[in-house]
């Protein structure tokens, strides 16, 4: 059974508001990216942010219900404004970005080996990798 969410997200015609929390976490040189395997780019995990959930809250939460694992929440790196079209849906994204560290017994800290989850509420199946840091500028990298 689904849990209700409470997203802090909207939508007026094809036009779309989303408050986004993201996490950073490096390891070795490297930065975990996820993709859904229907798209073709990757970014940063994380998810929407729910009423009454602190961000803090949020990025411990996606990360739970997306890899399985606590994390340790350090500190907000960036608060970014992003417009980009997706589906013919006009996105407007306010997400905050988050330096986060994982246990150093997490299973997902072998960076060169590649995670499958479903997601639990879209039921899509995500992509977890390490990429390294020094070959972001040409991913497909959102």
């Amino acid at each position: 059974m689904q849990q209700e969410h409470n997203m802090i997200t909207f939508r007026k015609g094809n036009l779309k508001f989303t408050f986004r929390v993201a996490a950073v976490i490096i390891r070795d040189g490297h930065v975990l990216l996820q993709h859904a395997v229907q798209q073709g780019h990757w970014f940063l995990t994380g998810g929407r942010a729910e009423l009454r959930e602190s961000t803090a809250e949020t990025i411990t939460r996606e990360i739970r219900e997306e890899l399985g694992i606590e994390v340790r929440v350090e500190r907000l790196l960036w608060v970014v404004e992003n417009f980009f079209e997706l589906a013919e849906i006009l996105h407007h994204e306010l997400g905050l970005y988050f330096l986060v560290s994982i246990p150093d017994d997490a299973y997902l800290n072998n960076s060169g080996q590649s995670f499958i989850k479903t997601d639990a509420d879209a039921g899509a199946e995500l992509v977890f990798q390490w990429h390294p840091l020094d070959k972001l500028a040409a991913a497909p990298f959102y």
